[in-house]
Protein backbone atom coordinates (compact mmCIF):
# COMPACT_ATOMS: atom_id res chain seq x y z
CA UNK A 1 0.00 0.00 0.00
CA UNK A 2 1.10 3.59 -0.43
CA UNK A 3 -0.16 7.24 0.24
CA UNK A 4 -3.18 7.33 -1.11
CA UNK A 5 -3.53 11.33 -1.48
CA UNK A 6 -4.18 -14.89 26.54
CA UNK A 7 -4.92 -11.13 26.12
CA UNK A 8 -1.20 -9.80 24.40
CA UNK A 9 -0.35 -5.67 24.84
CA UNK A 10 2.36 -4.82 23.49
CA UNK A 11 3.37 -1.51 24.22
CA UNK A 12 6.13 1.29 23.01
CA UNK A 13 6.42 4.01 26.02
CA UNK A 14 9.17 6.56 25.54
CA UNK A 15 12.44 4.66 25.83
CA UNK A 16 15.50 5.01 28.50
CA UNK A 17 18.69 4.92 26.28
CA UNK A 18 21.22 1.69 26.41
CA UNK A 19 24.46 3.27 28.72
CA UNK A 20 26.99 1.31 27.23
CA UNK A 21 29.54 3.90 25.59
CA UNK A 22 30.65 1.76 23.33
CA UNK A 23 27.71 0.99 21.26
CA UNK A 24 28.14 0.41 17.45
CA UNK A 25 26.34 2.96 15.06
CA UNK A 26 23.64 0.77 14.88
CA UNK A 27 22.56 1.05 18.41
CA UNK A 28 23.55 4.40 18.59
CA UNK A 29 21.22 5.37 15.55
CA UNK A 30 18.15 3.44 18.01
CA UNK A 31 18.23 5.87 21.13
CA UNK A 32 15.59 8.37 19.40
CA UNK A 33 13.02 9.46 21.74
CA UNK A 34 9.75 6.68 20.99
CA UNK A 35 12.03 4.92 18.85
CA UNK A 36 10.89 0.77 19.71
CA UNK A 37 13.90 -1.01 21.17
CA UNK A 38 12.42 -4.63 20.09
CA UNK A 39 10.01 -4.45 16.77
CA UNK A 40 11.55 -3.65 13.37
CA UNK A 41 12.08 0.19 12.29
CA UNK A 42 14.67 1.72 9.43
CA UNK A 43 17.43 2.76 10.46
CA UNK A 44 16.79 6.30 9.20
CA UNK A 45 13.45 7.97 7.06
CA UNK A 46 10.32 7.01 5.71
CA UNK A 47 8.83 3.33 6.00
CA UNK A 48 5.72 1.68 5.37
CA UNK A 49 4.20 -1.78 4.31
CA UNK A 50 5.87 -4.75 4.13
CA UNK A 51 7.34 -6.73 1.21
CA UNK A 52 8.58 -9.18 -0.41
CA UNK A 53 8.63 -11.38 2.50
CA UNK A 54 10.48 -14.79 1.65
CA UNK A 55 12.60 -17.41 3.47
CA UNK A 56 15.63 -18.44 2.06
CA UNK A 57 18.85 -20.58 3.25
CA UNK A 58 18.53 -19.29 6.82
CA UNK A 59 16.96 -15.87 6.29
CA UNK A 60 13.89 -14.25 6.99
CA UNK A 61 13.74 -11.27 4.38
CA UNK A 62 11.85 -8.39 4.88
CA UNK A 63 11.81 -5.66 2.56
CA UNK A 64 9.40 -2.84 2.91
CA UNK A 65 8.18 0.35 0.89
CA UNK A 66 10.92 2.78 1.67
CA UNK A 67 11.73 6.68 0.85
CA UNK A 68 15.53 7.03 1.73
CA UNK A 69 15.42 10.80 1.20
CA UNK A 70 12.78 11.98 4.23
CA UNK A 71 10.85 11.10 6.97
CA UNK A 72 7.25 11.39 4.98
CA UNK A 73 6.13 9.38 1.75
CA UNK A 74 7.84 9.74 -0.94
CA UNK A 75 8.80 8.29 -4.58
CA UNK A 76 8.83 4.57 -3.34
CA UNK A 77 12.08 1.99 -3.40
CA UNK A 78 11.94 -1.30 -1.73
CA UNK A 79 14.18 -1.10 1.73
CA UNK A 80 15.69 -4.56 2.81
CA UNK A 81 16.71 -6.38 6.23
CA UNK A 82 17.05 -9.91 7.18
CA UNK A 83 16.54 -11.99 10.60
CA UNK A 84 17.39 -15.38 11.55
CA UNK A 85 15.09 -15.31 14.46
CA UNK A 86 12.55 -12.66 13.90
CA UNK A 87 13.66 -10.63 16.56
CA UNK A 88 17.02 -9.66 15.41
CA UNK A 89 17.26 -7.66 12.02
CA UNK A 90 20.67 -7.10 10.11
CA UNK A 91 19.75 -4.11 7.60
CA UNK A 92 20.55 -4.55 4.30
CA UNK A 93 21.28 -2.42 1.13
CA UNK A 94 17.89 -0.58 -0.90
CA UNK A 95 17.36 -3.98 -2.94
CA UNK A 96 14.70 -2.17 -5.57
CA UNK A 97 15.27 1.63 -6.91
CA UNK A 98 11.95 3.40 -9.29
CA UNK A 99 13.27 3.21 -12.89
CA UNK A 100 11.67 4.85 -16.38
CA UNK A 101 8.63 2.35 -15.31
CA UNK A 102 7.38 4.08 -12.00
CA UNK A 103 7.96 3.74 -8.31
CA UNK A 104 8.55 0.34 -7.02
CA UNK A 105 5.47 -0.18 -4.74
CA UNK A 106 4.32 -3.35 -2.70
CA UNK A 107 4.42 -6.94 -3.87
CA UNK A 108 5.91 -10.16 -2.51
CA UNK A 109 9.06 -12.55 -3.18
CA UNK A 110 9.13 -16.64 -3.88
CA UNK A 111 12.28 -18.94 -4.49
CA UNK A 112 11.55 -20.55 -7.63
CA UNK A 113 12.53 -23.86 -6.60
CA UNK A 114 11.83 -25.48 -9.74
CA UNK A 115 13.85 -22.21 -12.29
CA UNK A 116 10.05 -22.44 -13.91
CA UNK A 117 11.30 -18.37 -14.77
CA UNK A 118 14.63 -19.42 -15.92
CA UNK A 119 16.24 -16.63 -14.16
CA UNK A 120 18.85 -19.58 -12.05
CA UNK A 121 19.37 -23.05 -11.94
CA UNK A 122 17.67 -26.17 -10.11
CA UNK A 123 21.11 -26.50 -8.35
CA UNK A 124 20.99 -22.02 -7.71
CA UNK A 125 17.33 -21.66 -8.03
CA UNK A 126 16.55 -17.67 -7.86
CA UNK A 127 14.53 -15.63 -5.79
CA UNK A 128 12.17 -13.88 -7.36
CA UNK A 129 10.32 -10.61 -6.67
CA UNK A 130 6.91 -9.19 -7.82
CA UNK A 131 6.08 -5.74 -7.41
CA UNK A 132 3.82 -3.15 -8.51
CA UNK A 133 5.26 -0.12 -11.01
CA UNK A 134 3.45 3.32 -10.16
CA UNK A 135 4.52 5.40 -13.33
CA UNK A 136 4.08 9.17 -11.65
CA UNK A 137 4.38 10.58 -15.24
CA UNK A 138 1.41 8.88 -16.46
CA UNK A 139 -1.20 9.66 -13.03
CA UNK A 140 0.01 13.28 -13.72
CA UNK A 141 -1.13 12.93 -17.42
CA UNK A 142 -4.68 11.79 -16.08
CA UNK A 143 -4.19 8.22 -17.06
CA UNK A 144 -5.92 5.41 -15.04
CA UNK A 145 -3.32 2.73 -16.42
CA UNK A 146 -0.37 3.72 -14.69
CA UNK A 147 -0.17 0.63 -12.51
CA UNK A 148 1.77 -2.23 -14.18
CA UNK A 149 3.22 -5.44 -12.31
CA UNK A 150 7.28 -6.33 -12.86
CA UNK A 151 9.72 -8.87 -11.60
CA UNK A 152 13.15 -9.15 -10.77
CA UNK A 153 15.39 -12.07 -9.85
CA UNK A 154 18.31 -12.51 -7.58
CA UNK A 155 20.53 -15.02 -7.79
CA UNK A 156 22.89 -13.99 -4.54
CA UNK A 157 20.94 -14.77 -1.76
CA UNK A 158 18.76 -11.59 -2.07
CA UNK A 159 21.82 -8.92 -2.04
CA UNK A 160 21.43 -7.80 -5.51
CA UNK A 161 18.83 -7.82 -7.99
CA UNK A 162 18.15 -7.66 -11.37
CA UNK A 163 14.90 -6.20 -13.11
CA UNK A 164 13.26 -8.83 -15.83
CA UNK A 165 14.32 -6.60 -18.96
CA UNK A 166 10.76 -7.10 -20.85
CA UNK A 167 8.71 -5.75 -17.66
CA UNK A 168 5.85 -5.51 -17.12
CA UNK A 169 4.94 -8.57 -17.03
CA UNK A 170 1.17 -8.08 -16.19
CA UNK A 171 0.30 -4.66 -17.73
CA UNK A 172 -3.12 -2.65 -17.06
CA UNK A 173 -6.70 -3.12 -18.47
CA UNK A 174 -7.56 -0.19 -17.49
CA UNK A 175 -8.18 0.39 -13.59
CA UNK A 176 -6.84 3.11 -11.99
CA UNK A 177 -5.70 0.84 -8.80
CA UNK A 178 -4.01 -1.96 -9.89
CA UNK A 179 -1.38 -3.50 -7.59
CA UNK A 180 -0.07 -5.43 -4.53
CA UNK A 181 0.71 -8.63 -6.42
CA UNK A 182 1.54 -11.48 -4.09
CA UNK A 183 2.20 -15.15 -5.45
CA UNK A 184 2.69 -18.24 -4.73
CA UNK A 185 3.12 -21.86 -5.79
CA UNK A 186 0.03 -24.00 -6.38
CA UNK A 187 1.28 -27.47 -6.48
CA UNK A 188 -2.01 -29.28 -7.19
CA UNK A 189 -1.71 -27.61 -10.57
CA UNK A 190 1.97 -26.83 -10.71
CA UNK A 191 1.74 -23.06 -11.46
CA UNK A 192 2.07 -19.66 -9.85
CA UNK A 193 -0.92 -17.95 -8.53
CA UNK A 194 -0.97 -14.33 -8.27
CA UNK A 195 -3.81 -12.56 -5.75
CA UNK A 196 -4.11 -8.55 -6.90
CA UNK A 197 -5.74 -5.89 -5.37
CA UNK A 198 -8.06 -4.24 -7.76
CA UNK A 199 -10.10 -0.95 -6.77
CA UNK A 200 -12.81 -3.12 -4.52
CA UNK A 201 -11.70 -6.46 -4.98
CA UNK A 202 -8.85 -8.44 -5.92
CA UNK A 203 -8.27 -10.71 -8.87
CA UNK A 204 -6.41 -14.33 -9.19
CA UNK A 205 -4.24 -14.99 -12.38
CA UNK A 206 -2.20 -17.92 -13.00
CA UNK A 207 1.36 -18.83 -14.87
CA UNK A 208 4.03 -21.09 -15.65
CA UNK A 209 6.67 -18.98 -15.78
CA UNK A 210 6.47 -15.95 -13.58
CA UNK A 211 6.48 -13.75 -16.97
CA UNK A 212 3.36 -14.91 -18.27
CA UNK A 213 0.38 -14.32 -16.79
CA UNK A 214 -3.81 -14.94 -17.02
CA UNK A 215 -6.60 -13.83 -15.47
CA UNK A 216 -8.59 -16.75 -14.02
CA UNK A 217 -11.07 -15.48 -11.69
CA UNK A 218 -12.44 -12.23 -9.16
CA UNK A 219 -13.70 -12.19 -5.77
CA UNK A 220 -14.81 -9.86 -3.28
CA UNK A 221 -17.31 -7.04 -5.31
CA UNK A 222 -20.19 -7.85 -3.34
CA UNK A 223 -18.24 -9.14 -0.06
CA UNK A 224 -16.93 -7.86 2.72
CA UNK A 225 -15.92 -4.48 3.63
CA UNK A 226 -15.82 -1.35 1.17
CA UNK A 227 -14.82 1.68 3.35
CA UNK A 228 -12.18 2.20 0.97
CA UNK A 229 -9.66 0.88 -1.94
CA UNK A 230 -8.67 -2.92 -1.46
CA UNK A 231 -5.06 -3.26 -1.24
CA UNK A 232 -2.12 -5.76 -0.13
CA UNK A 233 -3.60 -9.09 -0.46
CA UNK A 234 -2.76 -12.78 0.95
CA UNK A 235 -4.20 -16.04 0.42
CA UNK A 236 -2.91 -19.23 1.89
CA UNK A 237 -3.90 -22.31 3.35
CA UNK A 238 -4.33 -23.52 7.43
CA UNK A 239 -5.56 -26.14 9.17
CA UNK A 240 -8.27 -26.23 11.69
CA UNK A 241 -8.94 -29.73 13.11
CA UNK A 242 -7.30 -31.61 10.52
CA UNK A 243 -9.67 -29.71 8.08
CA UNK A 244 -8.17 -27.53 5.42
CA UNK A 245 -9.47 -24.59 5.02
CA UNK A 246 -7.82 -20.81 3.14
CA UNK A 247 -7.82 -18.00 4.11
CA UNK A 248 -7.54 -14.22 2.32
CA UNK A 249 -6.36 -11.06 3.83
CA UNK A 250 -7.12 -7.80 2.40
CA UNK A 251 -6.20 -4.29 3.60
CA UNK A 252 -8.65 -1.19 2.87
CA UNK A 253 -7.81 2.18 2.95
CA UNK A 254 -10.28 3.71 4.74
CA UNK A 255 -12.87 1.37 6.61
CA UNK A 256 -11.62 -0.05 9.82
CA UNK A 257 -13.56 -0.91 12.80
CA UNK A 258 -12.01 2.05 14.85
CA UNK A 259 -11.30 4.48 11.87
CA UNK A 260 -8.85 4.71 8.97
CA UNK A 261 -6.91 1.80 7.97
CA UNK A 262 -7.16 -1.91 8.72
CA UNK A 263 -7.14 -5.56 7.15
CA UNK A 264 -9.93 -7.63 7.09
CA UNK A 265 -10.01 -11.47 6.34
CA UNK A 266 -12.19 -14.24 4.23
CA UNK A 267 -12.29 -17.48 5.43
CA UNK A 268 -13.23 -20.52 2.65
CA UNK A 269 -12.36 -22.56 0.21
CA UNK A 270 -9.76 -22.22 -2.69
CA UNK A 271 -9.65 -24.84 -6.18
CA UNK A 272 -6.82 -23.21 -7.81
CA UNK A 273 -8.78 -20.70 -9.72
CA UNK A 274 -11.50 -19.57 -7.49
CA UNK A 275 -11.53 -18.35 -3.88
CA UNK A 276 -15.45 -19.44 -2.35
CA UNK A 277 -16.28 -17.91 1.41
CA UNK A 278 -17.97 -19.39 3.60
CA UNK A 279 -19.31 -16.87 5.43
CA UNK A 280 -22.33 -14.47 5.02
CA UNK A 281 -21.27 -11.81 2.41
CA UNK A 282 -21.63 -9.15 4.62
CA UNK A 283 -19.89 -10.69 7.73
CA UNK A 284 -16.88 -8.76 8.49
CA UNK A 285 -13.72 -10.23 9.93
CA UNK A 286 -10.80 -8.10 10.94
CA UNK A 287 -6.96 -9.71 11.72
CA UNK A 288 -7.03 -6.27 14.34
CA UNK A 289 -9.93 -3.91 15.91
CA UNK A 290 -6.67 -1.51 16.47
CA UNK A 291 -5.52 2.21 14.71
CA UNK A 292 -2.46 0.54 13.77
CA UNK A 293 -2.34 -2.32 12.57
CA UNK A 294 -1.77 -2.45 8.34
CA UNK A 295 -0.73 -3.82 5.14
CA UNK A 296 0.07 -7.08 6.87
CA UNK A 297 0.95 -10.30 4.88
CA UNK A 298 2.70 -13.75 5.42
CA UNK A 299 6.25 -14.65 4.61
CA UNK A 300 6.70 -17.43 1.39
CA UNK A 301 8.49 -20.49 1.74
CA UNK A 302 8.77 -20.78 5.38
CA UNK A 303 10.43 -24.89 5.81
CA UNK A 304 7.81 -27.51 5.99
CA UNK A 305 9.44 -28.41 9.02
CA UNK A 306 8.98 -25.07 10.94
CA UNK A 307 5.10 -25.40 9.18
CA UNK A 308 3.52 -21.84 11.22
CA UNK A 309 2.10 -19.24 8.76
CA UNK A 310 4.40 -15.91 10.07
CA UNK A 311 2.91 -12.88 9.66
CA UNK A 312 4.14 -9.05 10.10
CA UNK A 313 2.08 -5.57 9.87
CA UNK A 314 2.99 -1.56 9.58
CA UNK A 315 2.37 -0.22 12.84
CA UNK A 316 0.69 2.93 11.51
CA UNK A 317 -2.39 4.28 9.96
CA UNK A 318 -2.82 6.86 6.73
CA UNK A 319 -4.75 8.84 8.65
CA UNK A 320 -1.54 10.60 10.60
CA UNK A 321 1.35 8.20 9.16
CA UNK A 322 3.00 11.40 7.98
CA UNK A 323 2.51 13.55 10.85
CA UNK A 324 3.48 11.19 14.01
CA UNK A 325 5.93 12.57 16.21
CA UNK A 326 9.29 11.37 15.60
CA UNK A 327 12.23 12.59 13.24
CA UNK A 328 14.85 10.68 12.51
CA UNK A 329 13.11 7.75 11.00
CA UNK A 330 9.22 6.97 10.67
CA UNK A 331 7.15 4.03 11.15
CA UNK A 332 7.62 0.97 12.88
CA UNK A 333 6.31 -3.30 11.87
CA UNK A 334 4.45 -5.22 14.49
CA UNK A 335 5.81 -7.92 16.12
CA UNK A 336 5.91 -10.59 14.02
CA UNK A 337 2.94 -13.18 14.62
CA UNK A 338 1.66 -16.55 14.15
CA UNK A 339 -1.31 -16.68 12.37
CA UNK A 340 -3.56 -19.92 13.01
CA UNK A 341 -7.52 -21.01 12.59
CA UNK A 342 -9.98 -21.73 15.62
CA UNK A 343 -13.39 -23.20 15.62
CA UNK A 344 -15.45 -21.09 17.35
CA UNK A 345 -19.77 -21.10 17.92
CA UNK A 346 -19.90 -18.74 15.37
CA UNK A 347 -17.48 -20.62 12.79
CA UNK A 348 -13.81 -20.59 12.42
CA UNK A 349 -11.82 -17.30 12.64
CA UNK A 350 -8.40 -15.89 12.37
CA UNK A 351 -6.00 -16.21 15.32
CA UNK A 352 -2.50 -14.20 15.87
CA UNK A 353 -0.37 -14.96 18.41
CA UNK A 354 3.44 -13.34 18.80
CA UNK A 355 6.10 -15.27 17.81
CA UNK A 356 7.83 -17.78 20.48
CA UNK A 357 11.33 -16.50 19.81
CA UNK A 358 10.45 -13.32 21.21
CA UNK A 359 11.25 -15.53 24.72
CA UNK A 360 15.05 -14.72 23.85
CA UNK A 361 14.45 -11.61 24.77
CA UNK A 362 13.51 -12.80 28.29
CA UNK A 363 15.82 -11.02 31.33
CA UNK A 364 14.77 -10.65 34.96
CA UNK A 365 11.99 -12.07 36.28
CA UNK A 366 9.34 -11.28 39.33
CA UNK A 367 6.12 -13.73 40.19
CA UNK A 368 3.43 -13.08 42.47
CA UNK A 369 1.06 -16.03 42.90
CA UNK A 370 -3.03 -16.37 44.17
CA UNK A 371 -4.58 -13.01 45.24
CA UNK A 372 -8.11 -11.08 45.19
CA UNK A 373 -8.14 -7.25 44.42
CA UNK A 374 -11.20 -5.37 45.29
CA UNK A 375 -9.45 -2.14 44.58
CA UNK A 376 -5.90 -1.49 43.13
CA UNK A 377 -2.64 -3.73 42.94
CA UNK A 378 0.52 -1.93 42.36
CA UNK A 379 2.98 -3.88 40.08
CA UNK A 380 5.44 -1.21 39.67
CA UNK A 381 9.06 -2.27 39.46
CA UNK A 382 12.66 -1.93 38.83
CA UNK A 383 11.29 -3.83 35.66
CA UNK A 384 8.52 -1.97 34.62
CA UNK A 385 10.35 1.42 34.92
CA UNK A 386 12.94 -0.03 32.27
CA UNK A 387 10.45 0.59 29.51
CA UNK A 388 10.30 -3.26 27.95
CA UNK A 389 8.81 -5.85 30.22
CA UNK A 390 6.44 -8.77 29.50
CA UNK A 391 3.37 -8.39 32.14
CA UNK A 392 1.72 -12.19 32.46
CA UNK A 393 -1.82 -12.62 33.97
CA UNK A 394 -3.97 -15.55 34.83
CA UNK A 395 -7.32 -15.01 35.86
CA UNK A 396 -9.46 -17.20 37.86
CA UNK A 397 -12.67 -17.07 35.25
CA UNK A 398 -15.43 -18.79 37.38
CA UNK A 399 -16.70 -15.29 37.55
CA UNK A 400 -16.66 -12.30 34.54
CA UNK A 401 -14.80 -10.21 36.00
CA UNK A 402 -13.86 -6.35 34.83
CA UNK A 403 -10.65 -5.13 34.99
CA UNK A 404 -8.58 -2.18 33.89
CA UNK A 405 -4.54 -1.85 33.49
CA UNK A 406 -2.92 1.44 33.83
CA UNK A 407 0.53 2.35 32.12
CA UNK A 408 1.15 5.92 33.67
CA UNK A 409 4.19 8.20 34.42
CA UNK A 410 4.90 11.14 36.75
CA UNK A 411 3.21 13.86 34.25
CA UNK A 412 0.29 11.49 34.72
CA UNK A 413 0.34 10.77 31.34
CA UNK A 414 -2.13 7.07 31.34
CA UNK A 415 -2.75 4.43 28.87
CA UNK A 416 -5.82 2.69 30.02
CA UNK A 417 -6.57 -1.06 28.50
CA UNK A 418 -10.36 -2.06 30.23
CA UNK A 419 -12.63 -5.06 30.04
CA UNK A 420 -16.35 -4.65 30.53
CA UNK A 421 -17.99 -7.72 31.27
CA UNK A 422 -21.52 -5.76 30.83
CA UNK A 423 -20.52 -5.12 26.94
CA UNK A 424 -18.08 -7.44 26.60
CA UNK A 425 -15.90 -5.27 25.29
CA UNK A 426 -12.28 -4.74 25.04
CA UNK A 427 -10.98 -1.05 24.80
CA UNK A 428 -7.83 1.07 24.67
CA UNK A 429 -8.00 4.93 26.02
CA UNK A 430 -4.84 6.33 24.39
CA UNK A 431 -6.69 9.99 24.97
CA UNK A 432 -4.37 10.94 27.89
CA UNK A 433 -1.51 8.91 26.36
CA UNK A 434 0.55 11.74 25.28
CA UNK A 435 1.58 13.79 22.77
CA UNK A 436 -1.83 14.02 20.34
CA UNK A 437 -1.58 17.09 18.85
CA UNK A 438 -0.20 16.31 15.51
CA UNK A 439 -3.19 15.01 14.27
CA UNK A 440 -7.00 15.07 15.51
CA UNK A 441 -7.72 11.11 14.96
CA UNK A 442 -5.28 10.35 16.79
CA UNK A 443 -6.69 10.63 20.64
CA UNK A 444 -9.87 8.41 21.20
CA UNK A 445 -10.97 5.19 23.00
CA UNK A 446 -10.74 2.05 19.99
CA UNK A 447 -13.22 -0.83 21.55
CA UNK A 448 -14.00 -4.06 19.96
CA UNK A 449 -16.38 -6.44 21.25
CA UNK A 450 -15.65 -9.89 21.97
CA UNK A 451 -16.87 -12.77 19.64
CA UNK A 452 -15.99 -14.94 22.74
CA UNK A 453 -19.05 -15.12 25.46
CA UNK A 454 -17.17 -15.98 28.26
CA UNK A 455 -14.70 -14.03 30.76
CA UNK A 456 -11.08 -13.03 29.81
CA UNK A 457 -9.08 -16.08 31.26
CA UNK A 458 -5.24 -14.71 30.76
CA UNK A 459 -3.56 -11.76 29.96
CA UNK A 460 0.35 -10.73 28.29
CA UNK A 461 1.29 -7.27 28.02
CA UNK A 462 4.46 -6.56 26.41
CA UNK A 463 5.56 -3.30 26.73
CA UNK A 464 8.40 -1.16 24.27
CA UNK A 465 8.67 2.31 23.55
CA UNK A 466 5.53 3.93 21.21
CA UNK A 467 2.77 1.34 20.30
CA UNK A 468 0.47 -1.12 22.05
CA UNK A 469 -0.30 -4.52 20.64
CA UNK A 470 -3.40 -6.64 22.29
CA UNK A 471 -4.19 -10.21 21.80
CA UNK A 472 -7.36 -11.48 23.81
CA UNK A 473 -8.87 -14.60 23.71
CA UNK A 474 -5.81 -16.98 22.58
CA UNK A 475 -5.42 -14.10 19.70
CA UNK A 476 -9.20 -14.02 18.61
CA UNK A 477 -9.41 -10.14 19.33
CA UNK A 478 -6.22 -7.72 18.36
CA UNK A 479 -6.04 -4.44 19.33
CA UNK A 480 -3.11 -3.04 17.91
CA UNK A 481 -2.06 1.24 18.51
CA UNK A 482 0.78 3.69 18.97
CA UNK A 483 1.20 6.07 21.70
CA UNK A 484 3.68 8.93 21.75
CA UNK A 485 4.19 9.77 25.90
CA UNK A 486 6.58 12.10 26.68
CA UNK A 487 8.39 10.33 29.56
CA UNK A 488 8.49 6.25 30.19
CA UNK A 489 5.36 4.98 30.87
CA UNK A 490 7.01 3.50 34.16
CA UNK A 491 4.26 3.16 36.69
CA UNK A 492 2.03 -0.52 35.81
CA UNK A 493 -1.25 -0.85 38.11
CA UNK A 494 -4.20 -3.55 37.60
CA UNK A 495 -7.84 -1.91 38.86
CA UNK A 496 -10.69 -4.21 39.62
CA UNK A 497 -14.03 -2.69 38.31
CA UNK A 498 -15.73 -1.06 40.82
CA UNK A 499 -17.67 -2.91 43.56
CA UNK A 500 -16.46 -5.78 41.98
CA UNK A 501 -13.50 -8.70 43.07
CA UNK A 502 -11.07 -9.43 40.84
CA UNK A 503 -9.74 -12.95 41.21
CA UNK A 504 -5.94 -13.95 40.62
CA UNK A 505 -4.10 -17.05 40.07
CA UNK A 506 -0.63 -15.48 38.84
CA UNK A 507 0.97 -12.66 37.74
CA UNK A 508 4.30 -12.77 36.15
CA UNK A 509 6.52 -9.68 35.00
CA UNK A 510 9.39 -10.35 33.25
CA UNK A 511 11.98 -7.72 31.49
CA UNK A 512 12.45 -7.72 27.42
CA UNK A 513 16.16 -6.79 26.37
CA UNK A 514 16.83 -4.68 23.69
CA UNK A 515 17.69 -6.17 19.89
CA UNK A 516 19.65 -3.02 19.17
Amino acid sequence: MRLSLPIILLLFVGCKQPADPGQTLAKSMMNEKHRPQFHFTPAANWMNDPNGMVYHKGEYHLFYQYYPHGNVWGPMHWGHAVTKDLIRWEHLPIALYPDSLGYIFSGSAVVDHKNTSGFGTLDNPPLVSIYTYHDPEQEKAGRIDYQTQGIAYSLDHGRTWTKYDKNPVLKNPGIKDFRDPKVFWYEKTQTWIMILAVLDHVQLFTSTDLKEWKKISEFGADQGSHGGVWECPDLFPLFVDGKEKWVMLVSLNNGAPNGGSGTQYFIGSFNGITFKNENPKDKILWIDYGKDNYAGVTWSDVPKEDGRRLFIGWMSNWNYANVVPTTVWRSAMTTPRELKLMNTPSGSRLISIPVTEIKSLYGKQSKQEAQTITASLDLTSEITRDSQYELMIDFDTLTNQGFSIELSNAINEKLIVTYTPAQNRLSVDRTMAGNHDFSSDFSGVHSVQREIQRGISSLRLIVDCSSIELFADDGLTVITELVFPSEVFGNLKLHAAENETLKINRITITELKRIW
